[in-house]
């Protein structure tokens, strides 16, 4: 199975108790179909009480069976904590968004969006035509009646 079509039959269950385990998730979510995988991230703090993140993915053998799990099992109950069922989202590459390794104008996806053609950038460089060339140099130039300020009086 390729990446995209794992993330595509992945669904990510958030909002876990403390005390729910791999096999508490395998049991609440094997009625949607065949799982092929459980990933329950654990706790990398120093000083975390709590044994995992309070999140889980569970990797469906399926795409609709994953659809079913989050059309079912999205703000249903487990552990006395409402769980927040969704469809997972791929992880962004480390060199890829803010925060990444890469300055963000050099990521291909801002360079796709932001690319300006070469005929746009001759336009913005050729001088401006339909500019007033009478106006006058001194933009104080002209005022010199004006001693007060607000409308004229008629």
């Amino acid at each position: 199975m390729t990446d995209a079509a794992r993330w595509k039959a992945t669904v990510y269950v958030g909002g876990l108790a403390s005390v729910v385990t791999n096999i508490n998730i395998h049991d609440a979510f094997i009625p949607f179909g065949e799982i092929a995988d459980i990933s329950l991230p654990k706790n990398d703090a120093p000083n975390a009480t709590e044994p995992h993140r309070g999140f889980a993915y569970v990797e469906y053998e399926d795409a609709e069976d994953a659809k079913e799990a989050i059309d079912n099992m999205d703000q249903s109950e487990l552990f006395g904590r409402v769980l927040k069922v969704s469809a997972a989202k791929p992880p962004k590459s480390a060199d890829e968004g803010l925060g990444g390794k890469k300055a963000i104008w050099e990521q291909e996806g801002w360079l796709a969006e932001h690319a300006v053609s070469e005929e746009d950038r001759a336009a913005a460089a050729a001088p401006k035509s339909g500019i007033d060339d009478d106006r006058p140099e001194d933009p104080m130039q002209g005022l010199e009646g004006l001693d007060v300020a607000g409308p004229k009086p008629e």
